[in-house]
């Protein structure tokens, strides 16, 4: 069997959960001032943060779900600084959607799921 693991939990939620190779990251929100562009890129660094933890980074992206405040008004913005930090050979499957989100500030939040890095194995690899 394996053990889940979870990191940074409240009353409400485990910010990660890792189970088995997998990781969730839980809904990341900004408090960033700005606009929809800012308040991407600090949600993205956040994640990177919360990757970091569970041994994984944004290269092993692989679900990625992305709620907008205005989708009309601020997808080109949100996709602008996604662009910027997504690794072009690593893209997750992603859905973008509209919706009201817990704060009237808040414009984006993000929820990951990826893979643990694979394990170190020291020595020369054999190609036979």
């Amino acid at each position: 069997m394996t053990d889940i693991v979870r990191r940074e939990s409240n009353e409400r939620l485990s910010r990660i959960v890792i189970h088995g190779d997998t990781v969730y990251v839980a809904g990341v929100t900004s408090n960033a001032a700005g606009g929809i562009t800012e308040q991407t890129r600090d949600v993205l660094k956040k994640i990177d943060g919360y990757l970091a933890q569970a041994k994984s980074d944004k290269s092993r992206l692989l679900s990625v779900q992305i709620w907008l405040k205005d989708i009309e008004r601020d997808f080109d913005g949100m996709n602008a600084a996604w662009a910027e930090w997504v690794p072009a050979n690593a893209m997750p499957t992603r859905a973008t959607c509209e919706a009201k989100l817990a704060s009237p500030e808040l414009l984006v939040e993000i929820i990951v799921t990826a893979a643990k890095r694979p394990k170190y194995r020291g020595g020369p690899m054999s190609e036979a």
